[in-house]
């Protein structure tokens, strides 16, 4: 009996042991995962009782989705090429609350590719546009007679061949085509990385032809701060690279002429629209020119930053940046720029490490560029992400177009998963959605938070991501501290519609 009682004191004891021992096992388990839970955007906001309500529904339908995902993973959409399934995004849950998110403002946007390809397809219905085509290639002119310009086959004018076809859907979808890169046919996006930028490049030729035409251009700038607005967009930086517009006499107007056109049409929209808060340009220059080329460009930032002062943001080098200029090329003019404008350079746009493609970034940092267009290279350099952390410099993530022009497919391997669980100084934007089909912010929203953050990652870290754009852009205090407030309001609606619509 006496060692009965002596084996059963010992198995407690040892179970209490094993027990104690798995409590402390689990307790520093819990705290490992809380640090990260905490370290990752929007880790330490807290939510009300009401924006807790809202994140439960939230994450009820992005965990149904991920769960199939995971059980299901052929079925999984975000591990395949965008246009893959750009058509069932709708179907979503979670992409439907999103959409009715308010998202502050959009910092990396290219002025011509704002647009949406059907809303293009309405231009071409003006009258008086000229249509060159031949193998493929379209160039369009407005121009009260035949243009002057070289074509391969002739000019017709495009009413008269619209009214003569007998499918006119079908003439219109073969126009449309030429104004964005969204192909249902695999082979149009499965190509290289110079094979997709040429697509690319193309398409961007033709929506420039089609608005170089001053009308057109104000037209089209106006149709696409509304698609923006409607996308819960108040405020937008776009990038511009100061195109020559003409009239239909063919009198040209110099390149101060667009940042005036831009200014004045968003006037007017902020009259029709009066809480859209407004637009800032940030000027560009194709980084493959020569360094005069990018000099004159920079002369006429400063023309604008004198003219337009509330409008004038900065300036930046764009392209591909594998067969452009590396920054550094363009460093004595650069330096000298620095002393009278804010960068806002685009850097690390590769899958490249170790060349001059990625150390942009270091020229980027060193140039005191206020945010960083894509960033993408920057997970490999560990001390380049500890400048980016320290100096507080935004990294413009544009998650879409990387899938896009060929840098990654499956996004779950995209480096913004890493930069959302470091917390880096982060924005979301869209880059040029016009030319794949995506909304102006919310399918970027959606595609990052469902198919690149953690599982975990919640509501708060949408609203630190809205928050973030509006600490990082151009604006001054006044101006930020006034979308804040305003934003502030429409996020209490916002949650308040969860609750009512999805609850």
């Amino acid at each position: 009996m006496y060692n009965v009682i002596i084996l059963s004191v010992l198995f407690l004891f040892s179970a209490h042991n094993v027990w104690a021992k798995m409590f402390d096992y689990n307790m520093e388990r819990a705290n490992l995962l809380a640090e990260e839970s905490d370290l990752q955007v929007g880790g330490n906001l807290r939510l009300t009782d009401e924006e807790n309500r809202a994140n439960e529904i939230l994450m009820h339908y992005k965990n149904e989705e991920v769960d199939e995902s995971f059980h299901n993973p052929k079925h999984f959409n975000f591990s395949r090429h965008y246009f893959a399934y750009k058509n069932d995004i709708g179907n979503s849950k979670v992409y439907q609350i999103i959409r009715r998110m308010p998202k502050g403002a959009a910092l990396h946007v290219h002025s011509s590719l704002m647009l949406s390809a059907d809303r293009l397809l309405e231009l071409t219905y003006e009258d008086h546009l000229y249509v060159c085509s031949a193998d493929d290639n379209l160039k369009l002119h407005f121009s009260y007679s035949v243009p002057q310009r070289p074509c391969p086959f002739k000019w017709q004018l495009l009413s008269e061949l619209r009214n003569s076809t007998e499918n006119l859907q079908a003439f219109d979808d073969k126009l449309k085509s030429h104004f964005t890169m969204y192909s249902d046919d695999e082979k149009d996006y499965t190509g290289d990385i110079n094979y997709v930028w040429k697509r690319f490049n193309k398409v961007a030729e033709t929506i420039n032809d089609l608005i170089a035409y001053r009308p057109a251009r104000e037209k089209f700038f106006y149709e696409a701060l509304r698609e923006f607005y409607n996308d819960k967009v108040m405020y937008i930086e776009v990038r511009s690279g100061l195109k020559i517009l003409y009239e239909l006499n063919g009198t040209e107007y110099d390149r101060m002429y667009l940042p005036r056109l831009y200014h004045r049409v968003a006037k007017r929209f902020k009259e029709d629209y009066p809480d859209f808060i407004g637009i800032k340009l940030i000027v560009s220059k194709y980084r493959a020119t020569g360094i005069n080329q990018v000099l004159d460009t920079i002369n006429i930032a400063r023309r604008i930053k004198e003219e337009l002062p509330d409008v004038f943001a900065g300036f930046d080098l764009v392209g591909q940046e594998d067969l452009g200029k590396p920054l550094l090329d363009f460093l004595p003019i650069l330096s000298e720029a620095k002393k009278d404008m804010n960068f806002y350079f685009h850097g690390g746009e590769t899958n490249w490490f170790g060349t001059v493609s990625d150390e942009n970034l270091v020229d980027a940092i060193l140039l005191g560029s206020k945010r960083i267009g894509h960033g993408y290279a920057l997970i490999k350099h560990p001390s380049l992400m500890a400048a980016v952390r320290n100096r507080d410099i935004a990294i413009e993530v544009n998650v879409v177009s990387n899938v896009v022009l060929s840098l990654v497919c499956d996004v779950r391997n995209h480096p913004l998963a890493t930069y959302l669980a470091l917390g880096m100084p982060l924005v979301l934007s869209s880059d040029d959605p016009g030319a794949w089909g995506a909304d102006p912010l919310s399918t970027d929203y959606y595609i990052a938070f469902v198919g690149v953050a953690s599982k975990k990652a919640d509501l708060r870290m949408l609203k630190q991501l809205v928050i973030n754009s509006i600490r990082y852009s151009a604006l001054d205090n006044k101006g930020k501290f006034d979308m804040i407030r305003q934003l502030h309001r429409q996020w209490n609606a916002f949650v308040r519609d969860i609750i009512r619509i999805f609850g």
